[in-house]
């Protein structure tokens, strides 16, 4: 379902972001990354290798602080893993644009890159927060990014743009719970009442709705995210998740 709101009001999203699709090519990506996160926790060297070649040896730092920080979180119970990354992730990065960062009107950027930019938007943080919670021990099935209508208040009065957050599930039926880098605080559903949820996917699939019980549609279904499976494609060849 497209939002028809100007690419100035448009956070960092495509605007229509639905395409048609075959699953299964997208899912053969996801199996893929599955052996890929425990090759790049085993030689978080690969890592800094890529970031210093691409965005020089000054944001090192912060990716071995973000590599501690997951080490750190696969230690916690699970809810404490979800804050220790949200709490991470909004105040290492700095929220920005695609055009001021990446000269495009929509781009998803990888972990990797939105660490060495050191910036980046609304689907950056969803997707940083994401891999990072997978690499921490957080299944996917509970977990997922959901575009959304955020309603925000401005000067001239409230203005609804495109957003994206990401949802942490403890159980199927359960309430998720938001993360989010509007509001730095986790809060269930039911208590983001400025958020109307469009749809939701992970590296398992695309979900016409945002129930946990939700099945992965079949290859007829809504159609593939192309922004994320270009995403997909190159956190791959990244090589940590």
């Amino acid at each position: 379902m497209p939002f028809d709101y100007p690419p100035s009001r448009r956070h960092g999203l495509n605007g229509s972001p639905v395409l048609r699709y075959g699953l299964a090519a997208l899912l053969s990506l996801c199996l893929a990354a599955t052996a890929l996160v425990a090759q790049a926790r085993r030689d978080p060297a690969v890592l800094r290798e890529q970031l210093a070649a691409r965005f020089g040896p000054s944001r090192v730092p912060l990716l071995d602080e973000w590599l501690a920080m997951i080490a750190a979180a696969g230690a916690l119970r699970e809810e404490a893993r979800l804050a220790r990354v949200n709490d991470f992730i909004n105040r290492r990065i700095v929220f920005e644009n695609d055009i001021t960062v990446w000269q495009q009107s929509d781009y998803w950027a990888t972990p990797l890159e939105t660490i060495g930019q050191g910036r980046g938007d609304c689907e950056d943080f969803a997707i940083i927060k994401y891999v990072s919670l997978r690499m921490a021990g957080v299944a996917s099935g509970k977990l997922r990014l959901i575009y959304a209508k955020a309603r925000l208040d401005a000067p001239g009065g409230p203005v609804v743009q495109a957003h994206m957050v990401l949802a942490y599930y403890a159980a199927p039926d359960a309430e998720p719970l938001i993360l989010d880098n509007l509001d730095g605080t986790i809060r269930p559903a039911a208590r983001r009442p400025d958020l109307q949820p469009v749809f939701s996917f992970n590296s398992d699939g695309i979900f016409a709705g945002v129930s946990g019980k939700g099945a992965v549609p079949a290859a007829a279904g809504i159609g593939r995210l192309s922004r994320w499976e270009e995403a997909w494609r190159r956190i791959l060849a990244d090589g940590y998740e």
